[in-house]
């Protein structure tokens, strides 16, 4: 995607500061221009995690670094943080500035490594890619720079160990509650899981024991591939991948059968105590749902009859396939905002002709989130819609008359602490709030 777009939904490479910020007592070093921690803290929503968002430490470049470099003042901001903050892992982010006149912040980062530091460098200059992308780098640079300074005591496999790639900390609005919905189910059916972001991850230890996994799990049509690949490599460890979010009863059973039986064949055996699991998970959804029946025949000709989601691909695809097959929401144009690489398009596009054979959804990959909104404003179908997005389309929905839903970045008009829609119950959430906002409408 080249020029000027509007509306955009992702960040330059240096947004994975959040990554980092997501790894409890792991602090991003900002080597470049003030003013990008503050950018990425007002695109982000509660983005500041243990010294994150503007109060990251930055090397603040400005126009003497430009003519004499910034590495002395990067060496030493970095022993200065190292005085004032109790840390875990430092990661050095480089920004625009930084790269464009040549600073080596790996050769300075290495100094401090050598003195058994933990602390790791990644080159994240924003014209390099997007924030979804540079997620892996920031993963990947862990790995290579930190983890494998204890892989040789972490050389036995856990059978039922696993490490987990499912969502971008803070990109993804849901990203604590998803990870609690994925540990919980994962463990439900047997496994171990390392999630190793948030607060209920292991931080850096958690880190340190990704090489005894046995295997990896990608919830992820692109993202989070490049990591797990490269583990693959590095460790010897298989991945499985899951290509979309699994939201509600049917994809979330699938997602879990799927893993048993790429745990199986990796050698673990799970298939008794997880059909167990299933089946109870099964059984208080569909409940659920049962209780339902008379409140959808009360008001069906007053309830969101098709959707339209302005989201990343791993939610577009989630939240058709479920709303398609477990509440008869029928998905019309569907717009994949993360400027997801062309090589990965016809996957996608794969995985939404694989939603019905009776129904053609069309799919439009648009980071110009303006343009997507366009696209809508000419669409015109039958009965009573719904738009999912972020805090911009609310107008959108406004001008069309139907009904909006905020999951997406931005959110100015909804709090979220630990929402999830992954899973069995993210399913159940999913429901509550589309149905709750359209009783809203109700005088």
């Amino acid at each position: 995607m080249s020029g000027a777009i509007e509306q955009q939904r992702f960040m330059c490479a240096i947004g994975a500061m959040q990554t980092v910020v997501a790894i409890p007592r792991a602090v991003p070093i900002l080597h470049s221009g003030p003013g990008c921690g503050t950018m990425v803290t007002g695109f982000f929503d509660r983005a500041k995690g243990y010294a994150g968002g503007s109060t990251a430490p930055c090397t603040n470049f400005t126009e003497r670094e430009v003519v004499f470099g910034g590495e002395e003042k990067l060496e030493n901001l970095i022993r200065n943080t190292y005085r004032v903050l109790d840390t875990d892992l430092q990661v050095v982010l480089t920004g625009c500035t930084s790269a464009i006149v040549g600073d080596d912040a790996g050769q300075v980062t290495k100094k401090f490594a050598g003195e058994g530091r933990p602390i790791v460098y990644v080159d994240t200059p924003g014209f390099k890619c997007s924030n979804f992308e540079a997620h892996d780098l920031v993963v990947n640079a862990i790995v290579d720079q930190y983890v494998d300074l204890y892989a040789y005591n972490n050389t036995e496999k856990d059978p039922k160990l696993v490490n987990l790639f499912a969502t971008i900390p803070y990109q993804d609005p849901f990203w604590k509650g998803n990870l609690e919905e994925f540990r919980r189910v994962l463990e439900g059916v047997g496994l171990r899981v390392n999630v190793l972001f948030g607060p209920r991850s292991g931080g850096v230890e958690e880190w340190k024991s990704i090489p005894r996994a046995n295997f990896n799990i990608v919830v992820s049509p692109w993202y989070g591939l490049k990591a797990a690949e490269h583990l693959r490599e590095k460790y010897g460890q298989p991945f499985y991948n899951f290509p979309y979010l699994p939201i509600g009863g049917n994809e979330t059973t699938r997602f879990l059968r799927g893993v048993v039986e790429f745990a199986r064949e990796a050698g673990a055996d799970l298939s008794e105590e997880a059909e167990a699991f299933i089946a109870r998970e099964e059984s208080v959804f569909y409940e659920e749902l049962d209780s339902l029946a008379t409140f959808l025949l009360e008001f069906r000709y007053g309830l969101p009859g098709f959707v339209h989601i302005l989201h990343e691909a791993s939610y577009v695809v989630g939240m058709s396939r479920f709303l398609l097959h477990e509440t008869g929401i029928v998905p019309r144009e569907q717009f994949v905002t993360d400027n997801v690489p062309e090589e990965r398009h016809e996957g996608i596009r794969e995985e939404m002709a694989r939603i019905s054979d009776k129904k053609s959804i069309p799919v439009f990959f648009q980071p110009d989130a303006g343009l997507a909104q366009e696209q809508i404003r000419g669409t015109a179908h039958e009965g009573r819609g719904l738009i999912i997005g972020g805090g911009w389309d609310k107008q959108l929905a406004k001008d069309k008359n139907y009904d909006f839903l905020s999951a997406g970045l931005p959110s100015p008009y909804r709090l979220v602490l630990t929402t999830r829609y992954a899973g069995y119950r993210g399913g159940l959430r999913l429901i509550e709030d589309i149905y709750t906002k359209a009783l809203d409408t109700y005088n």
